[in-house]
């Protein structure tokens, strides 16, 4: 085990903390590098002379605070918290106890890698501005001892082990000493093209190259040099075809690349108290997320990954999980064949079962579906009527698709309440599966329409404990379903309370 320092003294951040922040201004302000002493590098006067003077004098006040933040701030860890000291013009200590620390996870780009460096961040839960505490640079041995003594400090000041299902019992004192990591998945080169292809990255130069004439036009006037290529390949349509090959070729390669950055190397593995995803190439992430923290299993399958058998599990936690400035990435590996994926997900969390005899809908809510309005197509058409009448037909192209969508979403509709397990289906041109058990559920809705009481039918709506708050529901269910649902529930409350 790799020990921190017993002397509890403030630390200053590896110099590296410089070029680090350094890149990133670098790369937050490209487009107006570009912009300003690119495609502007002799302009002496006007307003892009002034633009010019306002970024540099942005850029050396930048510069400044990096320097000054990777001299005054500082971090100290003891056996039970962290404190951290911020701030140039105004000072801030911040103290953050091991017992509030829910997740961990740490993220590592190709200029940590030079120096052997990651960056760990510590998630608290809350949702202020301070729900996470940064270390923005640190040894890759001090961010695991940090993360040994937080584990080893909240362990020791947990008086009670959690069971499976989120229940105490107090007569187990102590945790137990952790148990060694399996691994579960590692993706391979087959699954990063298919991922490439499923997720149509491949395409992502076309827009890209529209972007930047657009973007260069402006300056360049390139309208007339555009006319005369396409005037020139009119009379040689046969130049086009080699072309668009090798415009597919190249954008595929690109479309590879990117996702072998962002997906390659990608790893599920698992203890007895955490499930563990490490992905990226050149940049690395890794997160965990506990398995008495998982509240329920969602499974999303768009048209495209449908075509091709695969699907994306995705769990909802009761803890935040994220990587870096996305979004709540709670994800196993999302391009991954259905077996594979349901046999995962029967190892890491048997609680939670994917079944295969669902009930469908009522054959007669296929006609309540095709009744219900059809807002956006009217609201389209009418816009179109007043302004662009001459494109009248996309709205009965958009009548078309809606009709398709809400006949998928009838046949693709389905539903099973079976011991103190819920799993429902829904979606038309993308399904989304969803599994929770009884005593996950915090608060339900039956609701009932006059529509839906001509044909018999109700919605159910509950409701997870998430970050955020995760609501699923369903349409279109019998009566019956409705009230079994209520008293299902109910017995959940008699049996905890």
């Amino acid at each position: 085990m790799i020990l921190l320092s017993n002397s509890q003294e403030a630390k200053r951040y590896h110099p590296a903390y410089l070029l680090v922040e350094l890149f990133e201004f670098l790369r937050n302000s490209f487009f107006f590098i570009l912009f300003l002493f690119i495609f502007n590098f002799d302009v002496t006067s006007g307003w892009i002379f002034w633009a010019k003077l306002v970024f540099l004098s942005a850029a050396a006040f930048t510069i400044g605070k990096i320097f000054l933040s990777w001299w005054l701030h500082t971090y100290e860890v003891d056996h039970a918290s962290i404190t951290l000291r911020e701030g140039i013009f105004v000072k801030k200590v911040r103290t953050i106890a091991f017992d509030r620390v829910q997740n961990k996870k740490t993220s590592t780009s190709f200029i940590h890698n030079w120096f052997k460096l990651t960056s760990l961040t510590l998630e608290t839960g809350t949702s202020n501005e301070e729900a996470s505490v940064r270390f923005p640079v640190l040894k890759r041995q001090e961010a695991e001892a940090i993360i040994e003594i937080i584990e080893k400090g909240t362990a020791a000041e947990t008086p009670v082990s959690e069971s499976e299902e989120g229940e105490s019992d107090g007569s187990l004192p102590v945790r137990p000493e952790k148990s060694a990591r399996v691994e579960y998945f590692r993706s391979t080169n087959k699954d990063t093209l298919r991922a490439a292809f499923t997720s149509l990255s491949f395409l992502a130069i076309f827009p890209i190259l529209l972007t930047v004439y657009f973007q260069v036009d402006e300056f360049f006037t390139l309208e007339d040099d555009a006319e005369n290529a396409v005037l020139y390949f009119a009379d040689h349509l046969w130049l086009l075809t080699p072309l668009f090959i090798v415009a597919i070729l190249i954008s595929s390669v690109i479309g590879y690349v990117i996702t072998t950055i962002r997906y390659g190397n990608y790893r599920i593995e698992a203890d007895r108290d955490r499930i563990y995803i490490t992905r990226g190439v050149g940049q690395v992430h890794t997160f965990s997320i506990q398995r008495n923290k998982v509240q329920a299993i969602q499974i999303e399958q768009p048209l495209m990954k449908r075509i091709w058998g695969i699907v994306e599990v995705k769990l909802i936690s009761a803890e935040a999980v994220s990587i870096g400035d996305e979004l709540a990435t709670n994800s196993l590996y999302p391009f991954m064949k259905t077996k594979e994926a349901y046999a995962l997900l029967g190892e890491l969390l048997p609680q939670y079962t994917v079944q295969d005899n669902l009930t469908r809908l009522p054959r007669n809510t296929i006609w309540l579906k095709l009744l219900r309005p059809y807002y956006v197509t009217v609201i389209v058409a009418v816009a179109l009527w007043f302004f662009r009448p001459s494109i009248l037909w996309v709205a009965g192209v958009l009548f078309a698709i809606s009709l398709i969508s809400r006949l998928f979403d009838y046949l693709f509709t389905r539903y099973a309440l079976e011991g103190d397990s819920i799993q429902i289906r829904t979606g038309g041109f993308t399904t989304t599966t969803f599994i929770t058990r009884r005593e996950r559920i915090q608060e339900i809705e039956v609701s009932q329409s006059k529509l839906q009481r001509a044909f018999g039918v109700r919605s159910l709506r509950f409701t997870n404990r998430a970050k955020p708050i995760h609501v699923s529901s369903i349409q279109d269910v019998p009566d019956g379903l409705g009230n079994k649902f209520k008293h299902w529930f109910v017995q959940r409350k008699v049996k905890f309370e």
